[in-house]
């Protein structure tokens, strides 16, 4: 979330730069811009957590889904996590999610 910088004012009432000079004060960063960033710790505890609980059911049937490996599949694995996720960006992660779940059990064994 990079802001670029706002122009500096033109002193004038008038303009696209409008309004009067004063120097700029640096703001330090609030907290809630870190909100959602992946911690180590954070990472750690999901991880443990997916261990323990394992998949919910229409995960598993995505997994069963991906398993196949058709274009038609993943695309019908998609449309099933747009409907219990809600949006489509929120189903396209669930998606990858899964995906990279069964590339794990592949290499596992």
């Amino acid at each position: 979330m990079g802001k670029t910088a706002k122009p500096e004012r033109s002193g004038l009432a008038a303009g696209l730069n409008k309004g009067f000079i004063v120097t700029r004060r640096e703001m330090a960063p609030k907290p809630s811009y870190a909100k959602g960033r992946k911690s180590q710790r954070n990472g750690l505890i999901k991880e443990v957590i997916r261990e323990v609980v394992g998949f919910a059911p229409y995960e598993r049937r995505m997994i069963e889904l991906l398993k196949i490996g058709s274009a038609s599949t993943f695309k019908r694995a998609l449309k099933l996590a747009k409907k219990r996720l809600g949006t489509h960006k929120r189903g396209k992660k669930k998606r990858d999610e899964m995906s990279e779940a069964v590339a794990a059990m592949r290499r596992k064994g």
